[in-house]
């Protein structure tokens, strides 16, 4: 088992247990400070997807921030069980935990999101996948933070709105190009 600490917001300094699984790496506090800097720290009234959750280090930190609403998408069942019991610690009402591959709840869902995290196992093609499903389920005006370590994914049909690097780890913020 580990921890990991929401940085801001109203859960501020709360540590939530996550477990120690394969793949599974939270989200940098120094890279979680500079996304929600970018996403300007309140989230309220904004609906958020976490597709690949995980930890649910990017899901928490927006609920702690105000989002109407937050969906995480994770596919292990035990990851999914401490999810929730995360959920029920935070007293987090807004927030829902789907235990489902990502492909199949993007191949179902019908909703439009305002913020959409993807930050799946570096070793993986999900993000590519992802980036490719996502554009249906984006709100107008809508965001997408990805998190890849080396190779790039094909960025073609985004606009780069941000983008930096915390030691091998890089990170940027898209929207759909027009």
């Amino acid at each position: 088992m580990g921890k990991i600490r929401i940085i801001g917001g109203t859960h501020r300094s709360r540590q939530l247990t996550v477990l120690d699984a394969d793949g599974l790496r939270p989200t940098l506090d120094r890279v979680k400070e500079t996304l929600f800097n970018w996403l300007g720290q309140d989230l309220t009234g904004q609906t958020c997807l976490d597709l690949f959750a995980g930890s649910g280090s990017l899901g928490f930190e927006a609920i702690s921030r105000n989002a109407q609403s937050v969906t995480m998408v994770e596919k292990s069942s035990q990851v999914a069980q401490q999810l929730i019991s995360n959920v029920k610690l935070l007293m987090a009402e807004n927030c829902q935990i789907i235990n489902s591959e990502a492909q199949r709840f993007l191949a179902k869902n019908s909703l439009k999101f305002d913020v959409i995290f993807l930050d799946p196992p570096y070793n993986s093609a999900l993000l590519e996948q992802g980036l490719r499903l996502i554009s249906p389920h984006l709100a107008v005006d809508g965001v997408i933070y990805i998190e890849y370590h080396q190779n790039k994914p094909d960025l073609s049909q985004f606009n780069i709105l941000k983008h930096s690097q915390a030691g091998s780890v890089n990170y940027a913020l898209l929207n759909l190009k027009e």
